[in-house]
């Protein structure tokens, strides 16, 4: 099984606080993904992470296709990070570790994607024509509206 690594970091313009409310609130999870995957979320859900948590959602990553995901949020400390793992979806496999440091600019959030696509020799076809940019196209959705939709920070002074 090929796994193939993606990292994202930004840096929000917010306190530590604030972004954790936001992050870890999964009902978040609809307002940050693109429009067009047709995002919608199956499952109840509560207002913050937690270990266990299992979140089911529908997806249409391509050519409009509903696809099942359902994620279990593996590991959780508060503040500081979260860990959610595929259990059921359009992966072979699945790992997205959240990470948030507060720096003097606000707070660093790091994403870093693990992901496998399960189609053997193919995957080195597929992953870098297809998966790869779809799931960059994501990342960088979500960069553009987090601007704005983060309270920021006041100014010292």
């Amino acid at each position: 099984m090929r796994v193939e690594t993606l990292k994202f970091e930004q840096v929000l313009n917010t306190d530590i606080d604030t972004a954790w409310a936001f992050f870890s609130d999964p009902r978040n999870l609809a307002r940050i993904t693109p429009p067009e995957m047709g995002f919608a979320i199956q499952s109840e859900l509560p207002d913050h992470v937690y270990s266990g948590l299992i979140i089911r959602y529908t997806v249409r990553p391509l050519l409009g296709i509903p696809v099942t995901w359902i994620t279990e949020i593996k590991h959780v400390e508060e503040g500081r990070f979260f860990v959610d793992e595929q259990r059921a979806g359009p992966y072979k496999m699945w790992h997205h570790q959240h990470h948030f440091e507060a720096v003097k600019e606000g707070v660093r959030m790091t994403d870093e994607v693990n992901y496998a696509i399960g189609f053997g020799p193919l995957d080195r076809i597929i992953s870098p024509l297809i998966v790869r940019p779809k799931v960059k196209a994501i990342f960088a959705y979500r960069e553009k509206v987090i601007k704005d939709l983060l309270p920021t920070k006041q100014p010292i002074g």
